[in-house]
């Protein structure tokens, strides 16, 4: 992969998806990161993918919000329900950036086992909130099925100001416009495209948490950044498979 050209980062969505097969709402978005050794982490990732890195390391997220599977906004309060992710950032071998999941706790049963069996991504079924109380933000999550049941997380935010430029580092850990994921032993890669992200500096008021312990990664200490947006409505387009570096002339 050392060949391979590597697509450059952009905090607006670098492609229109013209045929979505799929629309979500994310709403309450609150990131959490923490930085690790690309070894540590390189053999949970699907082949053909190696880990995304800034400065010689990448990152673990903890990535919590309200999803509205249906992506219509005026459905956010009847259809959305929570969710917590542990992610890792990846390149694959057509120098796409994107994103593997660890895990994906969801609160929705009939949710988690539809992403389960249609699509092989890790749902876990699990009990999940999202509270606002003077300002702040708390998510709760306690996993009951399949993997490590009881692992849990609880943190609370309180959002800041605007971002009016990103850093690189903040594009980095958010503007990903891909997913890569291992399913029926391929790696496929799922792209979307949302509108850039409104994003908030944001301080942890508290932070217990083992689901990215849970994932086999160690991390310690306080998370090195935190981020929260109100949210976007995201796409999706056709995966295709990346499995295969793409030859160019």
């Amino acid at each position: 992969m050392c060949c391979v050209s590597i697509v450059d980062m952009t905090f607006g969505s670098p492609r229109r998806i013209d045929r979505s097969v799929l629309t979500q709402w994310w709403t309450d978005v609150t990131f959490l990161h923490w930085r690790v050794p690309p070894g540590a982490v390189q053999h949970l990732l699907p082949a053909g993918t190696r880990p995304d890195v800034v400065d010689g390391d990448t990152f673990v997220g903890l990535v919590a919000f309200r999803l509205c599977p249906l992506g219509w906004p005026a459905l956010t309060d009847r259809w959305s329900f929570p969710e917590t992710n542990v992610r890792l950032y990846t390149v694959d071998r057509q120098g796409r950036r994107g994103v593997v999941f660890l895990s994906m706790d969801a609160s929705n049963l009939p949710f988690v086992l539809g992403a389960r069996a249609l699509a092989g991504l890790p749902y876990m079924w699990s009990d999940v909130e999202v509270r606002r109380d003077r300002g702040e933000v708390t998510y709760t999550c306690r996993r009951r099925w399949p993997h490590r049941p009881d692992a849990t997380s609880t943190f609370t935010v309180r959002p800041g100001d605007p971002i009016a430029r990103p850093s690189p580092l903040e594009e980095f850990l958010t503007a990903r416009w891909g997913l890569h994921t291992s399913w029926l032993g391929r790696t496929t890669y799922l792209p979307n495209d949302h509108a850039p992200w409104d994003l908030r500096r944001a301080t942890i008021i508290r932070c217990d948490d083992d689901l990215v312990a849970s994932a086999d990664i160690p991390v310690s200490g306080e998370p090195m950044s935190v981020l929260y947006s109100p949210g976007v409505q995201a796409r999706f387009g056709v995966p295709s498979d990346a499995s295969v570096r793409r030859e160019t002339a």
